[in-house]
């Protein structure tokens, strides 16, 4: 039998319907595009903002027209929010716990030919250990936390995934140290709350895990996906000081440059402090990138406030800014507070951060123009490979060999943005 799957949202998404996919494949099932006919389509759905929901239900809807004999199975975020929801033509209903049991609900679904809907209360959870057995040969993830205890205030996600878990240390030194073996050499660490691993024990902290993870052999790059500015903390620090293994680039959610606005959202720090553990970082790693993801527009957001915003960005000098509007979600806390701003206001407001993004991006890409850097390949296009390095620049590396078995050390010869371009000669291959 055939399937497919469509997954909308985040990294920690993407890792489990990898592992769906490895499960369905382990039994002799095929996987196809989602432009083709299938027998079983999965969508692991997302429900961050209400575009988010409405994508969902949109993909949705188009998996049943497009697979119209095929068992649909919906999992996921928008599911877990939306318990309630009945979507004709669905088989399987499932939230953010049983997607490695996949496999298993399928077979029981063709056995009894019986809807089934196994949405659980997502409180007091342990983690549900999946394991990756192949992504992709130069990057893979490894999800390794799940849940979220913060309860910001515009935040719909403590609600669908759930408290704090991790996954135990064994079982992800064991992941990482498999995909190595089979040609890996970069493994992103992700989770909802990733620097929160290790937080429900007493005995094994996040820093640990990294300390443990430099230890393997073979392994070239560690990325974390993204991590808050309060899990930075000394020890953490400590092992980027020590090991050039962690790359040279961090993904820090801000939200906002304003103190008043920070405290409306129930952020844990203030703008003084997330600049002191910037400034420690870059004495560490001074040409490291950091990105950040800002919400623009909450509730209540002065001019003013939307300006110390501009000024805290502009001060810091951020690497890229990923951007949002500001999403109404019911159910948070931030739904029910005054002066909504109109949709008109915030995506003014959204286009002159992204303005701003941009110029930022160049400032940081062309600090590298004539400099040697090392490309880990990821796909190709007409005239040559696009990979990243390890501070998430994006190269176009020109050149006739297509290989994405090979990591390339190149010269940055100009920018064409997004993207920095390198030629390559026979020199720079080297076999990963």
């Amino acid at each position: 039998m055939k399937f497919n799957i469509y997954t909308l949202g985040c990294k920690v998404n993407t890792y489990e319907s990898q592992v769906i996919s490895d499960q369905f494949k382990n039994k002799g099932y095929i996987e196809v595009s989602t432009d083709e006919l299938a027998d079983i389509s999965i969508i692991n759905t997302c429900t961050v903002t209400n575009t988010a929901d409405r994508k969902s239900m949109k993909t949705i809807h188009h998996a049943i027209r497009q697979n119209p004999n095929a068992i649909i199975v919906v999992c996921g975020c928008f599911v877990q929010n939306k318990k309630d929801i009945e979507i004709e033509g669905v088989d399987i209903v499932l939230g953010n716990q049983g997607k490695s049991k996949i496999v298993e609900y399928v077979e029981q679904f063709l056995a009894c030919q019986t809807k089934i809907e196994d949405v659980k209360d997502m409180n007091h959870l342990t983690f549900e250990t999946m394991t990756l057995n192949n992504f992709n040969k130069t990057r893979a993830f490894v999800k390794i936390q799940d849940g979220c205890n913060n309860f910001c205030t515009y935040c719909i996600i403590p609600y669908t995934r759930g408290n704090v878990r991790s996954k135990n240390p064994k079982d992800v030194l064991y992941e990482v140290e498999q995909l190595v073996s089979n040609g890996h050499k970069e493994i992103v660490l992700t989770g909802i709350h990733t620097g929160h691993y290790g937080s429900e024990w007493n005995h094994y902290t996040f820093a640990d895990l990294l300390n443990d993870l430099i230890q393997i052999e073979g392994l070239e790059r560690i990325r974390i996906s993204s991590i808050e500015i309060t899990e930075l903390n000394d020890r953490v620090l400590e092992v980027f000081a020590k090991s050039p293994i962690l790359v040279d680039h961090l993904h820090i959610p801000l939200q906002s440059g304003s103190n008043t606005v920070l405290k409306r959202m129930n952020r844990k720090y203030d703008i003084q402090y997330f600049i002191n553990k910037i400034n420690q970082i870059r004495d560490i790693r001074p040409n490291i990138s950091i990105t950040t993801d800002v919400i623009t527009g909450f509730p209540g957001e002065t001019e003013e406030e939307a300006e110390e915003t501009i000024q805290t960005i502009q001060m810091i000098k951020f690497a890229k800014l990923h951007v949002f509007p500001y999403s109404k979600r019911d159910g948070t806390a931030a739904c029910n507070l005054p002066n909504h701003l109109d949709n008109t206001i915030k995506k003014e407001r959204a286009r002159k951060l992204l303005s701003i993004s941009k110029t930022l991006e160049m400032e940081y890409m062309s600090k590298f123009v004539g400099k040697e850097v090392e490309v880990l390949p990821e796909t190709t296009y007409e005239e040559g490979i696009i990979g990243h390095t390890g501070n998430y620049l994006l190269v176009k590396v020109k050149t006739n060999d297509f290989d994405l078995q090979k990591k390339r050390t190149v010269i940055i010869e100009s920018m064409e943005y997004p993207y920095c371009i390198s030629h390559e000669t026979i020199d720079c291959l080297i076999e990963l």
